[in-house]
């Protein structure tokens, strides 16, 4: 009998796993029929047995913040692909902690009763539909940022948390910083006076992710699974692994990825917990072409009428805006407030005298199994209300930019011209581009139209902009219309 390579055991075990995850399941949402659980209820001496959905990037970080409470076990790991599993077990592990179940298909930890809780760091566009699915078993959640894929999507899961009573905690950490905290407090205590606009950036650099064919899928990835609600194509390298962030179908690109962060801290800044009265995205994917579909350069303007939220993704080669490259800028009546990073930060005067500093940080896992415990919803520091309505802001920047044509950058176009912090905005972009070999004089960005809300409703008066409010789902994997 010829011997198995290494390669050949790893696929035979994949296999089996896969075979063993799957039992039972018919690839529909049969097993759903069932009656809604309301959860376990846990005693203040009980283990919360909590399973990570998405165990990459950020799914090795919740990982690793869990592993390390003595009150929570690790029951189990699930990803679509296998492959990945095994160096996510070894932080468990490490820590001298029993191994987690190893589980391929989520919908096997959610019929699960003996798992309390899951947390989510799956691609963005699982992130409600798992969450949905977990809270109507009667499980809590913490789904990582953004918390939907669109607007509907976030709205379906603040509404499923309300009717099975979970907990819901999104996963913007830095509103569990001391730092970010001081710093909301001191913006919002009026010693600087009113506040004009609230910045937020991510000047992250990201270099182009070049071409590639589509091929086979790999060995231990079911790629349905990984689709899911996402509509059918083949698999590609180039659009799995991280890469998914710049496809509208998976990602929301960096306003969605890294600016969910920053966007929800100038929201909570200024004070504002409803959709703005309009919004304006424009952009491009400029400086090179590759398999990326999503603006590597973006402007989002959100009106609310006494204020601005202004948003700025780049993408190229950058120097910071005012110390900062990665956080926020509340532009005050008598000075202004930086905050870099997650935890840190400074107030100034409009001369630029450094009047405050605030530091420290915090520990967003923690605050919710403290949560689940005390089931005291207002206690959670990124209620899934708030991390649907800063997901939601990224998703209206996004439609506008969406809904745009192309322009050319001989002249700032009226819907900027119109307010100054914008039009100021607009022309440091043009300056960024150009100094990244970016020919202005040929080269066209797209130009989104102003879109007015119906804040209440959150829906546009748009009727065309109202479609990129929600998809359409693959069947089996249907996000619903209502919780």
């Amino acid at each position: 009998m010829a011997r198995l390579t290494r390669r050949e055991l790893l696929e035979d075990s994949l296999f089996a796993t896969t075979v063993a995850a799957t039992a039972g399941l018919s690839g529909s949402r049969a097993w759903a029929a069932e009656p809604q659980r309301t959860g376990r209820v846990i005693g203040p001496n009980d283990q919360i047995r909590i399973a990570v959905i998405g165990v990459r990037g950020r799914g090795k970080d919740h990982i690793s913040g869990y592993a390390k409470m003595n009150d929570v076990t690790i029951a189990a790991l699930c990803d679509c692909d296998m492959n990945a599993i095994p160096g996510a077990a070894k932080i468990v592990t490490d820590l001298g902690k029993p191994a987690p179940k190893a589980i391929q298909d989520l919908r096997r930890i959610i019929d699960d009763p003996e798992i309390d809780a899951v947390s989510i760091a799956t691609p963005n566009h699982w992130h409600s539909l798992a969450a949905i699915w977990a809270m109507q078993a009667g499980k809590d959640v913490y789904v990582e940022k953004p918390v939907s894929h669109n607007v509907h999507e976030g709205r379906v899961m603040v509404d499923t948390a309300r009717k099975y009573g979970r907990m819901c905690q999104a996963g913007t950490q830095i509103r569990s910083t001391k730092g970010t905290r001081d710093a909301i407090e001191y913006v919002q205590s009026g010693k600087l006076g009113k506040v004009i606009v609230a910045r937020g950036l991510c000047y992250k650099p990201r270099t182009s992710i070049g071409k590639l064919a589509s091929g086979a899928v790999p060995a231990g990835v079911d790629f349905n699974l990984w689709l899911g609600p996402a509509p059918e194509r083949p698999f590609h390298q180039n659009k799995f692994h991280y890469n998914w962030h710049w496809q509208w179908d998976t990602g929301n690109g960096d306003l969605g990825n890294q600016g969910i962060h920053q966007v929800d801290v100038a929201r909570w800044g200024l004070g504002k917990n409803e959709m703005p009265k309009s919004v304006v995205g424009l952009g491009g994917r400029l400086g090179y072409e590759d398999d990326g579909e999503t603006p590597n350069t973006h402007v989002a303007v959100m009106d609310y009428g006494d204020s601005l939220l202004i948003f700025e993704t780049r993408g190229l080669k950058t120097n910071d805006y005012r110390g900062a490259k990665v956080g926020n800028i509340f532009h005050c009546e008598n000075g202004y407030v930086v905050l870099t990073g997650y935890s840190a930060g400074a107030a100034y005067d409009k001369s630029g005298t450094m009047l405050q500093t605030f530091s420290g940080n915090g520990d967003h896992y923690r605050n919710f199994i403290d949560c689940m415990r005390s089931r005291k919803r207002d206690d959670l520091k990124g209620e899934i209300y708030e991390g649907h309505l800063s997901s939601a802001l990224c998703h209206l920047g996004n439609i506008s930019y969406l809904r745009g044509e192309q322009a050319g950058f001989n002249e700032t176009p009226k819907v900027v011209a119109e307010n100054e912090h914008a039009a100021e905005t607009f022309d440091r972009m043009k300056q960024h581009l150009s100094e990244n070999g970016v020919d202005l004089s040929r080269d066209q960005y797209r130009l989104g139209p102003k879109l007015d809300l119906n804040v209440k409703k959150e829906t546009f008066k748009d009727k065309k902009a109202n479609k990129h409010l929600t998809r359409e789902y693959r069947k089996g994997f249907e996000v619903p219309d209502k919780a």
